[in-house]
Protein backbone atom coordinates (compact mmCIF):
# COMPACT_ATOMS: atom_id res chain seq x y z
CA UNK A 1 0.00 0.00 0.00
CA UNK A 2 1.97 3.27 -1.04
CA UNK A 3 1.36 5.93 1.61
CA UNK A 4 -0.31 8.50 -0.77
CA UNK A 5 -2.87 5.93 -1.53
CA UNK A 6 -3.21 5.87 2.66
CA UNK A 7 -3.27 9.21 3.12
CA UNK A 8 -6.53 9.54 0.13
CA UNK A 9 -7.76 6.93 2.53
CA UNK A 10 -8.00 8.36 5.78
CA UNK A 11 -9.20 11.68 4.09
CA UNK A 12 -12.37 9.82 3.07
CA UNK A 13 -12.35 7.94 6.51
CA UNK A 14 -12.43 10.70 8.11
CA UNK A 15 -14.81 13.14 6.08
CA UNK A 16 -17.58 10.23 5.61
CA UNK A 17 -17.88 11.98 2.02
CA UNK A 18 -16.37 11.14 -1.20
CA UNK A 19 -16.70 15.02 -2.20
CA UNK A 20 -15.58 16.63 0.72
CA UNK A 21 -12.35 14.07 0.90
CA UNK A 22 -11.77 15.27 -2.54
CA UNK A 23 -11.97 19.06 -1.54
CA UNK A 24 -9.59 18.45 1.16
CA UNK A 25 -6.83 16.89 -1.11
CA UNK A 26 -7.31 19.27 -3.53
CA UNK A 27 -8.30 16.78 -6.19
CA UNK A 28 -11.52 15.64 -8.47
CA UNK A 29 -13.68 13.30 -6.70
CA UNK A 30 -13.67 10.39 -9.72
CA UNK A 31 -9.38 9.67 -9.07
CA UNK A 32 -10.42 9.51 -5.60
CA UNK A 33 -12.96 6.86 -5.84
CA UNK A 34 -10.77 4.52 -8.44
CA UNK A 35 -8.05 4.80 -5.41
CA UNK A 36 -10.09 3.68 -3.32
CA UNK A 37 -11.70 1.08 -4.89
CA UNK A 38 -8.09 -0.05 -6.03
CA UNK A 39 -7.48 -0.57 -3.01
CA UNK A 40 -10.48 -2.53 -1.33
CA UNK A 41 -9.63 -4.79 -4.40
CA UNK A 42 -5.97 -5.18 -3.28
CA UNK A 43 -7.07 -5.26 0.26
CA UNK A 44 -9.65 -8.19 -0.78
CA UNK A 45 -12.64 -6.47 1.38
CA UNK A 46 -14.82 -3.32 0.98
CA UNK A 47 -13.68 -0.85 3.20
CA UNK A 48 -16.56 1.86 3.32
CA UNK A 49 -20.86 0.91 3.29
CA UNK A 50 -21.80 3.60 0.19
CA UNK A 51 -25.57 3.59 0.65
CA UNK A 52 -28.06 6.97 -0.61
CA UNK A 53 -28.03 7.74 3.20
CA UNK A 54 -24.10 8.39 3.09
CA UNK A 55 -20.83 6.85 3.60
CA UNK A 56 -19.92 4.58 6.82
CA UNK A 57 -16.85 2.89 7.82
CA UNK A 58 -17.29 -1.44 7.60
CA UNK A 59 -15.18 -3.28 10.21
CA UNK A 60 -12.12 -3.79 8.47
CA UNK A 61 -12.14 0.33 7.12
CA UNK A 62 -12.28 0.45 10.93
CA UNK A 63 -8.94 -1.34 11.58
CA UNK A 64 -7.26 -0.26 8.31
CA UNK A 65 -7.91 3.58 9.74
CA UNK A 66 -6.13 2.72 12.71
CA UNK A 67 -3.43 1.29 11.03
CA UNK A 68 -3.48 3.75 8.59
CA UNK A 69 -2.80 6.79 11.26
CA UNK A 70 -0.35 5.37 12.78
CA UNK A 71 1.60 3.97 9.47
CA UNK A 72 1.10 7.61 8.50
CA UNK A 73 2.50 9.24 11.48
CA UNK A 74 5.55 6.91 11.28
CA UNK A 75 6.13 8.24 7.75
CA UNK A 76 6.29 11.61 8.85
CA UNK A 77 7.94 10.88 12.24
CA UNK A 78 10.44 9.38 10.18
CA UNK A 79 10.62 12.48 7.66
CA UNK A 80 11.43 14.56 10.85
CA UNK A 81 14.13 12.84 12.17
CA UNK A 82 15.87 12.93 8.59
CA UNK A 83 15.39 16.85 8.24
CA UNK A 84 16.64 17.09 11.69
CA UNK A 85 19.87 15.10 10.63
CA UNK A 86 20.17 16.62 7.77
CA UNK A 87 20.17 20.44 9.88
CA UNK A 88 16.70 21.33 8.18
CA UNK A 89 14.49 20.64 10.86
CA UNK A 90 13.24 24.68 11.09
CA UNK A 91 9.16 25.03 10.55
CA UNK A 92 8.51 28.95 10.77
CA UNK A 93 4.60 29.05 11.92
CA UNK A 94 1.93 31.71 11.15
CA UNK A 95 -0.51 32.66 13.56
CA UNK A 96 -3.46 35.36 12.99
CA UNK A 97 -4.48 35.73 16.80
CA UNK A 98 -5.57 33.78 19.19
CA UNK A 99 -2.25 33.19 20.35
CA UNK A 100 -3.66 32.98 24.15
CA UNK A 101 -6.09 30.32 23.38
CA UNK A 102 -5.44 27.22 25.33
CA UNK A 103 -5.77 24.99 22.19
CA UNK A 104 -3.01 26.92 20.93
CA UNK A 105 -0.74 26.54 23.58
CA UNK A 106 -1.67 22.52 23.66
CA UNK A 107 -0.33 22.38 20.17
CA UNK A 108 2.88 24.08 21.08
CA UNK A 109 3.23 21.99 23.80
CA UNK A 110 2.78 18.16 22.02
CA UNK A 111 4.74 19.36 19.21
CA UNK A 112 7.70 20.17 21.03
CA UNK A 113 7.54 17.31 23.43
CA UNK A 114 7.25 15.45 19.51
CA UNK A 115 9.60 17.21 17.81
CA UNK A 116 12.50 18.51 20.71
CA UNK A 117 14.94 18.89 17.91
CA UNK A 118 12.48 21.10 15.31
CA UNK A 119 13.41 24.63 15.60
CA UNK A 120 9.64 26.59 15.55
CA UNK A 121 9.89 29.98 14.54
CA UNK A 122 6.56 32.25 14.85
CA UNK A 123 5.36 35.03 12.79
CA UNK A 124 2.19 37.10 14.19
CA UNK A 125 0.10 38.26 11.42
CA UNK A 126 -2.32 41.15 11.29
CA UNK A 127 -6.02 41.06 10.21
CA UNK A 128 -5.62 42.21 6.66
CA UNK A 129 -3.96 38.56 5.63
CA UNK A 130 -5.70 35.57 7.07
CA UNK A 131 -2.94 33.43 4.99
CA UNK A 132 -0.15 34.90 7.34
CA UNK A 133 1.80 35.13 4.31
CA UNK A 134 1.73 31.63 3.24
CA UNK A 135 1.62 32.29 -0.68
CA UNK A 136 4.74 34.59 -0.13
CA UNK A 137 7.08 31.62 1.62
CA UNK A 138 7.00 33.36 4.69
CA UNK A 139 5.83 30.58 6.56
CA UNK A 140 5.30 26.99 6.03
CA UNK A 141 2.13 26.46 7.87
CA UNK A 142 -0.14 29.47 9.41
CA UNK A 143 -2.73 28.74 12.33
CA UNK A 144 -5.37 30.98 11.10
CA UNK A 145 -9.18 31.87 10.90
CA UNK A 146 -11.05 31.05 7.24
CA UNK A 147 -13.33 32.52 5.26
CA UNK A 148 -10.04 33.11 2.86
CA UNK A 149 -9.36 32.41 -0.73
CA UNK A 150 -7.79 29.20 -0.54
CA UNK A 151 -6.82 28.97 -4.00
CA UNK A 152 -2.97 26.93 -4.13
CA UNK A 153 -3.11 26.35 -0.11
CA UNK A 154 -4.74 23.24 1.35
CA UNK A 155 -6.77 23.80 4.97
CA UNK A 156 -7.84 21.61 7.66
CA UNK A 157 -10.55 22.91 9.85
CA UNK A 158 -9.83 22.28 13.62
CA UNK A 159 -12.82 24.37 14.96
CA UNK A 160 -15.33 26.74 14.38
CA UNK A 161 -16.36 29.80 16.86
CA UNK A 162 -19.19 31.85 17.29
CA UNK A 163 -19.02 35.41 16.95
CA UNK A 164 -21.06 38.35 17.94
CA UNK A 165 -21.10 42.28 18.00
CA UNK A 166 -18.52 44.15 19.13
CA UNK A 167 -20.45 47.05 20.98
CA UNK A 168 -19.83 50.56 23.89
CA UNK A 169 -21.37 48.97 26.56
CA UNK A 170 -23.33 52.16 26.56
CA UNK A 171 -24.60 51.25 23.22
CA UNK A 172 -28.62 51.21 23.08
CA UNK A 173 -28.44 47.30 21.23
CA UNK A 174 -25.80 46.11 24.61
CA UNK A 175 -28.36 45.03 26.37
CA UNK A 176 -29.83 42.61 23.48
CA UNK A 177 -29.99 38.81 23.93
CA UNK A 178 -28.79 38.76 20.49
CA UNK A 179 -29.11 40.48 17.17
CA UNK A 180 -29.30 39.99 13.18
CA UNK A 181 -27.39 41.79 10.37
CA UNK A 182 -30.01 43.63 9.43
CA UNK A 183 -30.54 45.31 12.97
CA UNK A 184 -26.73 46.50 12.40
CA UNK A 185 -27.12 47.27 9.07
CA UNK A 186 -27.52 51.61 9.41
CA UNK A 187 -24.51 51.43 11.48
CA UNK A 188 -20.99 51.92 10.63
CA UNK A 189 -18.49 49.51 10.77
CA UNK A 190 -14.16 49.00 10.62
CA UNK A 191 -13.29 47.79 7.63
CA UNK A 192 -10.07 46.21 6.33
CA UNK A 193 -7.54 47.84 3.74
CA UNK A 194 -8.37 48.01 -0.03
CA UNK A 195 -6.55 44.66 -1.28
CA UNK A 196 -7.59 42.52 2.06
CA UNK A 197 -8.88 38.91 0.91
CA UNK A 198 -12.34 39.59 -0.35
CA UNK A 199 -13.90 36.47 1.13
CA UNK A 200 -12.42 37.68 4.49
CA UNK A 201 -13.68 41.16 4.25
CA UNK A 202 -16.87 40.19 3.63
CA UNK A 203 -17.36 37.68 6.14
CA UNK A 204 -16.32 39.86 9.04
CA UNK A 205 -18.47 42.49 7.27
CA UNK A 206 -21.28 40.51 7.33
CA UNK A 207 -21.54 39.93 3.60
CA UNK A 208 -22.16 43.72 2.87
CA UNK A 209 -19.99 46.73 1.64
CA UNK A 210 -19.91 48.90 5.09
CA UNK A 211 -18.39 52.36 5.96
CA UNK A 212 -16.10 53.23 8.85
CA UNK A 213 -12.98 53.42 9.81
CA UNK A 214 -10.18 51.54 8.41
CA UNK A 215 -8.28 49.07 10.52
CA UNK A 216 -5.45 46.47 10.79
CA UNK A 217 -4.89 45.13 13.89
CA UNK A 218 -7.43 43.44 16.61
CA UNK A 219 -6.90 46.65 18.80
CA UNK A 220 -7.08 48.85 16.64
CA UNK A 221 -10.85 47.45 16.31
CA UNK A 222 -11.94 47.59 19.78
CA UNK A 223 -10.64 51.21 19.95
CA UNK A 224 -12.85 51.98 16.86
CA UNK A 225 -15.61 50.85 18.50
CA UNK A 226 -14.56 52.29 21.59
CA UNK A 227 -13.98 55.83 20.17
CA UNK A 228 -16.38 55.94 17.77
CA UNK A 229 -18.78 53.54 18.44
CA UNK A 230 -18.35 51.66 15.08
CA UNK A 231 -19.88 47.81 15.20
CA UNK A 232 -17.88 45.21 14.35
CA UNK A 233 -17.96 41.26 14.54
CA UNK A 234 -15.59 39.39 17.10
CA UNK A 235 -15.68 36.08 18.85
CA UNK A 236 -18.21 35.50 21.23
CA UNK A 237 -15.96 34.01 23.90
CA UNK A 238 -13.17 36.23 24.01
CA UNK A 239 -13.00 39.31 26.59
CA UNK A 240 -13.68 42.41 25.12
CA UNK A 241 -11.76 44.82 26.96
CA UNK A 242 -13.02 47.60 29.58
CA UNK A 243 -15.99 49.64 27.95
CA UNK A 244 -16.94 46.96 25.79
CA UNK A 245 -19.38 44.16 25.21
CA UNK A 246 -19.91 41.15 22.52
CA UNK A 247 -23.86 40.41 21.71
CA UNK A 248 -24.42 37.80 19.54
CA UNK A 249 -25.76 37.54 16.06
CA UNK A 250 -27.88 34.97 14.78
CA UNK A 251 -27.04 35.33 11.43
CA UNK A 252 -23.62 35.07 10.68
CA UNK A 253 -21.71 31.47 10.74
CA UNK A 254 -18.84 30.83 13.33
CA UNK A 255 -15.53 31.81 12.58
CA UNK A 256 -13.48 28.52 11.73
CA UNK A 257 -10.14 27.97 12.94
CA UNK A 258 -7.72 26.53 10.12
CA UNK A 259 -4.19 25.07 9.73
CA UNK A 260 -3.22 26.28 6.41
CA UNK A 261 -0.54 25.18 3.97
CA UNK A 262 0.47 25.07 0.29
CA UNK A 263 -1.20 22.47 -1.68
CA UNK A 264 0.72 19.58 -2.59
CA UNK A 265 3.81 20.46 0.31
CA UNK A 266 4.68 17.32 1.19
CA UNK A 267 7.23 18.89 4.33
CA UNK A 268 6.87 15.73 6.58
CA UNK A 269 7.26 19.01 9.09
CA UNK A 270 4.18 20.28 8.39
CA UNK A 271 2.50 17.32 8.02
CA UNK A 272 3.47 16.60 11.12
CA UNK A 273 2.26 19.85 12.36
CA UNK A 274 -1.09 19.57 11.11
CA UNK A 275 -1.84 16.25 12.77
CA UNK A 276 -0.60 17.54 15.82
CA UNK A 277 -2.84 20.39 15.53
CA UNK A 278 -6.08 18.80 14.79
CA UNK A 279 -5.34 16.38 17.66
CA UNK A 280 -4.57 19.64 20.22
CA UNK A 281 -7.96 21.39 19.20
CA UNK A 282 -10.11 18.39 19.66
CA UNK A 283 -8.58 18.19 23.03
Amino acid sequence: MELRTLRYFVAVAEELHFGRAAARLHMSQPPLSRAVKRLETDIGAALFDRSPAGVTLTPVGTVLLEEARDLLDRADRAGVRMAVAAGRAVLTVGILGDSGDPAAARLARAYRERHPHVEVRVRDTDLTDPTCSLRAGTVDVALTRGPFDETGLATRTLRADPVGALLRADDPLAGRDRLTLAELADRPWFRFPAGTDARWQAYWQGGQPRQGPVVRAVQECRQAVLWNGTVGMTLLDHDPGPGLTVVPVADLPPSPVVAAWKAGDGNPLVRSFVRAAVAAYRG
